[in-house]
This record gives C-alpha cells, sequence and structure tokens, in this order.
C-alpha cells in the first residue's frame, strides 16, 4: 500500500511540473517570434556600418589623424565581454557559451579581463575566478539601445584610455530555433577594408572621411553591443522553448513509465487480497 501511495504523489507531482514546463513552452515561444525578428533585422544595419567604417579607414585622407576607436597597439592587455543570460533554464547555451570564453582566455599569453553582461556570465566569472572589470544585469526581454549604452561606454572608455588593446564580444549567435552557436568575434580595433593593388575606394563625404569617421565608430560599437544583446535573447528564448518542451516530453513519458508501475502494483495488491479471501473461505469449508 505504501508504494502505491508514494506511486501516486510522484505522479501527481510531475502532473504539476508539466503543467508549469508547458507554461513556461509557451511563453518562451510567444517571446521566441519577437526576439527573433528584431535579432534578424538587425544584422543588415550592423553589417553595413562595419563594412562603411571599414572603408572609411583606407581612405588616405584620414592617415595621419588619430582617432582612438581605430589606434592599434601591441596587444597586451585583452577584453572580452561575455554576455550571457540572466535566467537559467534554456539548456546549454550559457555552458557552452561559458565554454568557449574559457578556452578563449586559456589561449592566451597576456592577461584578459572580462566585461560581464547578465547573471550567468557573472556566476561563471566568479567562480573560475577571472579579472571582472564591470558587471551588468537586468536586461529585460525587450532590450532598447538605451539599456545597452553604459555597456558600450565601458568599452569605448577602456580601449580610449588605454586600458585595453584588443575587445572581444562572445555572445550565442542565433542560428535557428534549433541551433544557437556561440561566437567570439572581435570589436576594437576595426580592421580597415582590404582593395586590390592599384584601386581606391570611390567615396564622397560630407564634410570630410574623418569627421564621418569619428561620429560613426562610436555608434558602431553601440550597434555591435546591442545587436550582441538581441542576438542572445533570441538565442534564449529559442532555447528555452526547446528545453521546456524536451522537459515537458521526458515528464510525459516518466508519468506513463509510472502509471504502468502502478497499475502493475495494484493488480499485485488485487491479486493477492483475493488470494487471501479465496484461502479464508477455503479454510472454513474445511
Amino acid at each position: 500500500m505504501a508504494n502505491i501511495q508514494s506511486l501516486r504523489r510522484r505522479i501527481r507531482s510531475i502532473h504539476g511540473t508539466t503543467k508549469i514546463v508547458r507554461a513556461m513552452e509557451m511563453v518562451a515561444t510567444a517571446k521566441m517570434r519577437r526576439t527573433q525578428q528584431r535579432a534578424l533585422a538587425g544584422r543588415p544595419y550592423a553589417e553595413k556600418i562595419r563594412q562603411v567604417i571599414a572603408d572609411l579607414a583606407i581612405e588616405p585622407r584620414i592617415k595621419g589623424k588619430i582617432l582612438p576607436l581605430l589606434q592599434k597597439r601591441e596587444a597586451n592587455k585583452v577584453t572580452i565581454v561575455h554576455i550571457g543570460t540572466d535566467r537559467g533554464l534554456c539548456g546549454g547555451l550559457n555552458t557552452n557559451l561559458n565554454r568557449l570564453v574559457a578556452e578563449f582566455i586559456l589561449g592566451q599569453k597576456v592577461p584578459v579581463t572580462v566585461i560581464t553582461v547578465g547573471r550567468k556570465a557573472r556566476t561563471f566569472a566568479r567562480i573560475a575566478k577571472l579579472n571582472v572589470h564591470a558587471e551588468f544585469s537586468g536586461i529585460s526581454d525587450r532590450a532598447t539601445m538605451l539599456e545597452t549604452m553604459p555597456i558600450s561606454r565601458v568599452v569605448i572608455d577602456d580601449y580610449s584610455k588605454g586600458e585595453a588593446d584588443l575587445i572581444y564580444l562572445a555572445y550565442p549567435r542565433f542560428i535557428s530555433t534549433m541551433l544557437q552557436r556561440p561566437t567570439i568575434e572581435a570589436l576594437l580595433p576595426i580592421e580597415p577594408a582590404k582593395l586590390p593593388p592599384g584601386q581606391v575606394a570611390e567615396y564622397i563625404y560630407e564634410p570630410d572621411p574623418f569627421s564621418v569617421l569619428n561620429e560613426l565608430l562610436p555608434r558602431f560599437v553601440e550597434m555591435e553591443v546591442y545587436h550582441a544583446v538581441l542576438e542572445l535573447i533570441a538565442s534564449e528564448q529559442s532555447a528555452r522553448m526547446v528545453a521546456m518542451r524536451n522537459a515537458g516530453d521526458n515528464a510525459e513519458d516518466l508519468i506513463k513509465d509510472l502509471t504502468l508501475s502502478l497499475n502493475k502494483a495494484r493488480q499485485e495488491m488485487i491479486t493477492k487480497e483475493i488470494c487471501d479471501i479465496s484461502g479464508g473461505a477455503e479454510a472454513l469449508t474445511i
């Protein structure tokens, strides 16, 4: 009897868990469509502004003028902006990104400073005892560029003041609902575009390339950080939807197995009671 009661309690408990994960799956599905659209819509702009700045950087009229965000230095200090989620329950999204960041840091021969975005990235940095320069968290699912501006400002200030010679972005890039790829890409300094020998960039900029580039560079950093956060949010909701769907399916399979065990236990109990009754009745007839 105790075994039957225990099985019934487990089935009720798993039923409750199934309802919760199914609700979370529905919420993640609703958010996923919106966040995917925002991430995909921002890609052409991010790619175009990078292309424009790379073209501007090769302008001969800019040579000899100092722009802090374009200045190349010997790589003695590296900073990586580690962008993770604030919440869990999204499968191996954070684990895969943390592993890639750890491999990147171990592969560097110079000191690495970390700027963490999200509670999961902060927890990883503390456990790994990394040199954390700044921490950010609490970015909403409907993130705006205003929310990511403090991150961009820290990045710009660090590079301008020479506190970092190379700056990288680490984030999960959204590929599809089933695939989110951990990515590390260089943010600063920006590499000028490469032109074939004898070819020049045929662009006209007003008032002049230097002024345009000076205004565009901070906007570029802000856009890159903001777009990385959008990619993270789209990846998080997609990973959470898949994780909750798998959890719900596993819970239902477990309920079936427990129900089968419960029915077997009940059948055994009923058979035993019938045998006891039959034995008692047989004893009375003797």
